[in-house]
């Protein structure tokens, strides 16, 4: 078996988010014009400015909001024709480090392994990235072999490797294969491991999954999780395609690390589910972050966000904002706050409700004694169908389509566990609180 001549040295540890920031930008507390209280800005992150989502252009177009949330990077999205705007002074929104993205950049190119009697497995010992979401199946490169292996070696520099293979079968038809591959330095300072696997049963479920971790010489350390799944759904006898990630790093020189746990989940009747848990932490400040967006496939649309962070010395700060609509009808509501170490709450809360005719019912208030109350002649505009739906998702799960299951005997019948899940509910989630609820 020839050997790899590759090492193992591991580029530094990364805890910036993706797009080139150089650090999590931090909000700070500025004075407003005209005694309006404080304002969060970001006071860190040089001179480029981390994108922000933006919730719609009647969000960007309505001033009394804080959380125009850009995706576009720099460039302000134009309100729509014939919108009017109220007049009224808002606080800039509030930027955090976590943009949500509809397509997720690629992750670095990644070189193939567990060639049939290949060379030595090359690593991926490089901690995944903030805020790339769900990578596809074309950059994971799974690729696993039709026969069992188990190999071993060391490398020129000392460093060694191994990669094994096989298959597990049970009950019900099902059928895991499955590859494992790693390797360390010749002093065990640096480490990578990776698993890839596809299952399969003769209820029609099918799983395309691989998970990795590692850690580097400076004690920096991450793990990662990737899988897609095709099922049928006992209740409602439809197809239905299932896409999670997870994601963690710590660094090894300071108080600092990030965790992620991504899921979107589609049925084939335009039903849809998508949303993202986030948490990180540098030295003495620490953020999180919930975002969710719901389809119903018939019309009704629930999308909702909450971050918040915190400082060691007692500071807190926060965002949300939720909006429903179903035919046109609907209702957008927020609130922006900050608790300083002194406990001194301010916070501002506001909310829309959209007849479908054209008029919209403005109204909010903040703790500094501002307040507005009005209807004005403005289009509503939401997004009744994700932009990434159930046509888009099979288009890009050939590999996971294409798991052979093992052939079913004459006469047999898979067992299916009823009691194992349960229906759908009819209500969507709402918008989880913020910790200081």
């Amino acid at each position: 078996m020839a050997a790899c001549s590759r090492g193992l040295a591991a580029p530094p540890f990364d805890l910036t988010a993706a797009r080139g920031a150089a650090a999590a930008p931090w909000p700070r507390i500025v004075p407003l014009p005209h005694g309006r209280g404080a304002a969060i800005r970001c006071c860190c992150g040089g001179g480029s400015a981390e994108p922000r989502r933006r919730l719609s252009r009647a969000a960007a177009a309505a001033p009394e909001r804080a959380e125009e949330w850009r995706i576009d990077g720099n460039k302000p999205a134009a309100a729509a024709p014939g919108r009017r705007r109220a007049g009224l002074t808002s606080r800039p929104p509030l930027p955090f480090p976590s943009p949500r993205s509809r397509r997720q950049p690629k992750q670095q190119d990644f070189y193939p392994r567990c060639t049939q009697r290949g060379p030595a497995p090359q690593s991926r010992d490089t901690p995944p990235k903030r805020d790339t979401g769900i990578a596809s199946e074309k950059e994971w490169g799974i690729n696993l072999l039709d026969e069992a292996v188990k190999e071993s070696g060391t490398n020129d520099d000392g460093s060694t490797w191994y990669r094994e293979s096989g298959e597990d079968r049970s009950e019900n038809g099902y059928r895991c294969r499955w590859a494992r591959m790693g390797g360390q330095s010749h002093d065990g300072s640096t480490e990578w491991k990776e698993t890839w696997w596809e299952k399969s049963d003769w209820t029609g479920y099918k799983e395309l999954g691989a998970e990795k971790s590692g850690k580097n010489a400076e004690g920096d350390s991450w793990w990662e999780k990737w899988k897609e799944v095709l099922y049928q759904d006992e209740w409602s006898n439809l197809a239905r395609i299932e896409k999670s990630a997870e994601k963690k790093a710590k660094s090894g020189a300071e108080n600092a690390g990030w965790y992620e746990k991504w899921w979107e989940k589609y049925d084939a009747k335009g039903w849809t589910e998508k949303g993202a848990h986030k948490y990180g932490r540098l030295n003495e400040q620490s953020w999180w972050e919930r975002w969710g967006e719901h389809y119903d496939g018939r019309g009704f649309v629930l999308k909702w966000t909450d971050k918040w962070a915190e400082t060691d010395l007692g500071t807190k700060w926060g965002d949300k904002w939720e909006e429903k609509f179903f035919a046109g009808i609907g209702s957008r509501q927020g609130e922006t706050w900050h608790v300083s170490p002194g406990s001194d709450r301010w916070s501002r809360t506001w909310g829309e409700e959209h007849f479908g005719n054209g008029k919209v019912h403005k109204y909010g208030k903040s703790t500094t004694g501002e307040s507005w109350d009005l209807v004005v002649d403005e289009e509503t505009y939401y997004e009744a169908e994700p932009h990434y739906g159930w046509a888009d998702v099979v288009g890009d799960s050939t590999q996971l389509l294409s798991i052979q299951p093992l052939e079913r005997p004459p006469g047999i019948f898979p067992t299916i566990d009823f009691s194992s899940s349960s229906p759908p509910k009819d209500d969507p989630p709402g918008m989880p609180p913020s910790p200081l609820e």
